[in-house]
């Protein structure tokens, strides 16, 4: 059990029957009163985010979530396709439902941490930064600086990404999975 001011974010607790990621959290004191964690939850099940508070006398139980490393096969027909590492034989789909955003920045033969919650899968641990290669690259203007110099590229996974201008075709870059933005060239 974890008391309410232990409540933090990137912790995985039990909140109304159903597992939550903790966002944000901020331990506070009302004027005379107790003192309250003003968190900010993501649902596990369903993506829903929500804010609760929890007051000194509350706690909650930490959600039993396991890992386990899954290889991305391919996708076919918006089917995502997986097996467990070491069992190849062992193939199943995932929804992109549950695999969200996250999924255009994996590619084929990655391995990646499925999260569990039970037995029912509820999404995936992926890095926090990716490096991906540049595909289609429109070329830099010069004199093309009216929106700040930055430019829409796809990368191998097929997803779009708005970068500086003097990334170019072939390029592998680094990109922040959680926002989805350009964070620089990828150093070999």
């Amino acid at each position: 059990m974890l008391d309410y001011n232990e409540i933090k974010p990137k912790k995985y607790i039990v909140f109304n029957d159903e597992p939550y990621e903790v966002l944000d959290s901020h331990v506070f004191r009302k004027q005379q009163g107790k003192p309250v964690n003003q968190t900010k939850l993501r649902n596990l099940m369903n993506g829903k985010v929500i804010e609760n508070s929890f007051h000194q006398s509350e706690s909650v139980a930490e959600a039993e979530i396991e890992k386990q490393t899954i290889k991305y096969l391919y996708t076919n027909r918006g089917e995502y396709w997986f097996t467990e590492e070491g069992n190849l034989s062992n193939r199943f789909t995932l929804s992109p439902d549950l695999l969200g955003d996250q999924v255009k920045y994996i590619k084929p033969n990655d391995l990646i941490d499925l999260m569990t919650f039970g037995d029912k899968p509820v999404g995936l641990d992926i890095p926090i930064k990716v490096k991906l290669k540049v595909i289609s690259a429109p070329p830099a203007i010069k004199g093309n600086t009216a929106q700040g110099g930055n430019k829409q590229v796809e990368i191998e996974t097929g997803a779009n990404i708005i970068t500086p201008m003097f990334i170019e075709e072939g390029d592998i870059i680094e990109i922040n999975t959680k926002t989805g933005e350009y964070t620089g060239r990828a150093t070999n």
